[in-house]
């Protein structure tokens, strides 16, 4: 009995591996006809017309490189790090292109019509400017060079696709009409795409030109890569044979166990569980490109290396071992699910997963629920917590940075979801009904959490404009984190302009009372001495009193004019009357014309000054008075029998002063304020000035565009003035 059963599995065994033997060999047959069809569907001029529509998007991608190359906006390396090689750097190859300034070639034509309109000679109008591998007018002038095939694409000013021109003497008017509508769709595509961050290319003309001889050899050079294995599912002798002979396996899987003899159903191989026959089987049309890609390649002889030298036999025989396996795996498969008519309903407990997977849940039950209740939970807790992060992430998309990432993963999770529904053929619609709803709830929920968000980013908004700067402006917003980030830099921004503010009005208090304090001591003084001298009739105190009239009146004359000075400076109204300078001999000629306070003092200057001239374009007055009011300021405040160091450095482009003493007294001001109006480092006011002697300073140094800074360490004061190099031109400007 057994011996009998062997036999007959090796009578069906074999049986069926004729079978398959016969569809093998009547599908390869069948390779003749697909590639007398592929050559007679593929001419010279259907893959010139193919090859000219593949190139459009490298052309439009093309059209931000080369405008790249000529504005230079973004690093060739930044570009090749993002994007790679693009299939662009091939073509180019083969062509000549240039990008041309829009304006001058509007020109170049409008000049071509008069000149045509003219019977007299005209000269050649100017080269169009622009970047091009070829000359300039080869390009732009259709009739000095023949190109069989030329484009044109044409910006706006805004970087947006104006128009695009196709002609060349490859082509027929229909086929530029049809590439234009084309090429039109892939620039507006490209700069929809990530590749127009690279560039906006405004007011330019890119214009592409590939003579017969490039033409032809790009079009050879592209056939392989053209290769579409669909056009070979289209192909009637390749599809309709593949569904003849699947059936005829079909049928065979489902006629062959009728008869004992052939039945090898019950063979191990064939006891596989429901769902994985069930699963190749629907792939099937996904399996079945693949055998597409190696008859195309078989086709052409591109399957193994060397066919044509003897290894053609080698590529029949795998062809004959591929369909083997495809129609192998198609009878495996339904004979596996035929073995439901023959256990009935034993089938769905015994050749399912689900049952089995439902009989080991209920037999390990008892102690184990709690196991596989806390794995269960463990893997809804890992869902959710990815979906919680992704919505974060969602909530916190920061748009001051490129979204395209961010987008591109949104694209994809949703591509995920639809495939999935596409899977379920009709039963989709069902799937559609709640992927909408589910998406209708997400939407909900975010557009709650981003109004609650609002409203926290609308009280921060609110405080700021009620006056209330010291408020927090705190919490997470989400979306809007930026926002409340620029929204602090405001209330910074604020709470500066307030202090500052506030620091001016007592600026301005102290100015009043200090003019007031200032001008009254002298002008007290004239007064009791005019008195006095009205009934002194001593000839010799009488000249004694008009001596302090005197020196009281020239003393309100010098603070009088020193605040009209300081006036005009703040008020930017000071005529600069620039000219040409020797800065080095200007800073000797203060120290000398001073060098009797320096004397009464008690003080050792140490000059460290350039040998040679430095001669800048400076206002020669305003610039001795700032070197005076320093030197004075010196010998003022500095400590008697000390030694005060003035070193000046010639810099490349400006001139550094330096001023450094020892105080007399302890340096407890405000540096910020020193230069202030009316503001002195002794602020018992004992000593004579009018205190805007280092504000003066800094007004004029700042008006010749440089700076002063003063600085202190322990006893030490420091005054450092760098004056920048104008050009005598630059001055002669401002000065007018």
């Amino acid at each position: 009995m057994d011996t009998k059963l062997k036999n007959n599995r090796r009578t069906g065994i074999v049986v069926v591996l004729i079978i398959l033997a016969m569809c093998s060999f009547i599908m390869i047959a069948q390779y003749s006809e697909i590639s007398r069809v592929l050559d007679a569907g593929e001419t010279a001029e259907t893959r010139q017309e193919k090859v000219l529509l593949e190139i459009g998007y490298d052309l439009a991608e093309g059209n931000y490189l080369l405008c790249n190359e000529y504005k230079n906006e973004t690093p060739v390396s930044e570009i090749l790090e993002e994007y790679g090689r693009l299939h662009f750097d091939l073509l180019r190859k083969y062509m000549d292109y240039g990008v041309f300034d829009s304006s001058v070639l509007e020109e170049r034509e409008n000049s071509e019509q008069e000149a045509q309109g003219n019977t007299e000679d005209t000269e050649d109008t100017e080269n169009a400017e622009g970047y091009s591998n070829v000359d300039a007018e080869d390009l732009t002038d259709p009739s000095r060079k023949d190109y069989a095939f030329r484009v044109e694409f044409e910006f706006t000013d805004r970087g947006e696709v104006e128009d695009v021109r196709v002609d060349g003497s490859a082509l027929e008017p229909e086929e530029a009409y049809d590439l234009e509508t084309y090429f039109i769709n892939s620039a507006m595509s490209a700069q929809d795409g990530y590749i127009s961050d690279i560039i906006t290319p405004s007011n330019v003309t890119v214009i592409y030109g590939m003579t017969q001889e490039n033409l032809d050899a790009y079009v050879e050079q592209t056939v392989v890569d053209m290769s579409d294995e669909y056009e070979i599912n289209h192909i009637g002798a390749y599809r309709d044979t593949v569904e003849m002979l699947a059936l005829t396996v079909i049928a065979a899987a489902l006629l062959l166990p009728l008869s004992k003899r052939l039945d090898i159903s019950d063979s191990k191989i064939f006891r596989a569980p429901f769902e994985i026959p069930l699963l190749i089987l629907f792939c099937g049309g996904i399996l079945l490109e693949g055998p597409a890609v190696i008859v195309r390649m078989t086709i052409e002889g591109t399957l193994l290396p060397g066919m044509g030298n003897g290894m053609e036999l080698a590529a029949w025989i795998f062809n004959f071992i591929m369909w083997m396996f495809v129609f192998g795996v198609m009878f495996w498969g339904t004979t596996s699910v035929r073995a439901v008519f023959r256990m009935g309903t034993a089938y769905w407990k015994e050749r399912t997963l689900t049952a089995r997977l439902i009989r080991h849940i209920r037999k390990r039950g008892g102690k184990n629920d709690g196991t596989i209740k806390a794995r269960a939970g463990g893997i809804w807790k890992r869902i959710k917590a990815f979906i919680d992060r992704e919505y974060d992430a969602l909530l916190h998309i920061d748009f001051r940075e490129k979204t395209n990432r961010t987008i591109l993963k949104i694209v994809a999770i949703n591509f995920v979801i639809l495939f999935i529904v596409c899977l379920f053929w009709w039963y989709g619609t069902f799937a559609l009904i709640v992927y909408s709803a589910l998406l209708f709830f997400f939407l909900r929920k975010y557009t709650k959490d981003l109004q609650e968000k609002y409203k926290l980013l609308l009280e921060s908004t609110n405080q700021l404009a009620e006056g209330h700067l010291d408020a927090p402006i705190e919490g997470d917003i989400g979306l809007f984190n930026p926002i409340q980030d620029e929204l602090k830099k405001i209330q910074k921004g604020f709470k500066k302009a307030v202090e500052e503010e506030v620091k001016n009005e007592r600026m301005k208090t102290e100015l009043v009372t200090n003019v007031s304090h200032d001008l009254r001591t002298p002008l007290t003084a004239i007064i009791t001495y005019t008195d006095l001298l009205k009934n002194e009739s001593d000839e010799e105190k009488r000249k004694e009193y008009i001596e302090v009239l005197e020196k009281k009146s020239l003393r309100l004359k010098v603070l009088i004019e020193d605040l009209f000075e300081i006036s005009k400076a703040a008020s930017k109204n000071v005529v600069m009357h620039y000219m040409k300078v020797d800065i080095v001999d200007l800073l000797k000629q203060v120290g000398l014309e001073n060098d009797g306070k320096i004397r009464d003092a008690h003080l050792d200057f140490r000059w460290k000054l350039p040998e040679e001239k430095v001669v800048m374009s400076l206002d020669s007055q305003k610039t001795y008075r700032i070197f005076e009011n320093l030197i004075v300021n010196i010998t003022k405040y500095a400590m008697p029998h000390t030694r005060v160091y003035v070193e000046m450095t010639d810099q490349e482009n400006s001139v550094h002063i330096s001023m450094k003493n020892i105080s007399a007294a302890e340096l407890n001001f405000d540096v910020e304020e020193i230069t202030d109006r009316f503001v002195r480092g002794d602020s018992s006011r004992n000593t004579e000035g009018s205190g805007l002697g280092l504000a003066i300073a800094k007004s004029f140094v700042e008006l010749q565009h440089g700076t002063l800074k003063i600085s202190t360490e322990a006893d030490l004061f420091k005054a450092d003035i760098i004056l920048p190099k104008l050009d005598i031109r630059q001055g002669d400007e401002e000065q007018s």
